[in-house]
């Protein structure tokens, strides 16, 4: 089985297979986090602002969409957002793949870390961010929430 990363450019045109993807892979959170992920409020159109202003990568197999996550340049930071993986495709390395790519065009950015959010429910992506080296830099909360509701780790690069 061969995996493709790619960066997502101007001949894309596979939004709404992007759209499901997204909803596929994170379909295991709903009825297990609060609030409910933004992958909800996702469409065909936010998708291609998304792709328009951050870095967009993609993962294929076989021609077949099976992964996605997009980078978004902050000032001391390349942000990791919407990594998802078919549940089908996931224990291929597909994740690791993108966060190698993440750290290569963080160094070309002259970025010191990744930095990336996930909920605080999700104690599995914890362990998993973990092991690929993020640390646990601090918990914060969704507007309207008193209790931490999502976590924020951090990848320093060498």
């Amino acid at each position: 089985m061969s995996v493709n990363i790619s960066r997502i450019d101007d001949s894309f045109s596979c939004f709404e297979e992007l759209l499901a993807l997204i909803m596929g892979s994170f379909a295991y959170m709903d009825g297990v986090i609060d609030p409910p992920s933004s992958a909800h409020r996702l469409t065909v159109a936010t998708l291609q602002d998304k792709v328009r202003d951050e870095i967009g990568l993609t993962a294929e197999i076989d021609g077949r969409l099976v992964g996605c996550a997009f980078l978004r340049p902050e000032p001391d930071f390349l942000y990791v957002g919407k990594l998802a993986v078919s549940p089908e495709a996931q224990g291929a390395g597909i994740g690791s793949r993108f966060l190698a790519e993440a750290e290569a065009i963080a160094r070309q950015m002259r970025k010191p870390a990744l930095r990336l959010e996930t909920r605080i429910e999700l104690t599995g992506n914890h362990r998993r961010f973990a092991a690929w080296g993020f640390v646990r830099t601090a918990e914060k909360c969704h507007a309207g929430y008193d209790r931490t509701t999502f976590i924020e780790m951090q990848k320093l690069l060498s």
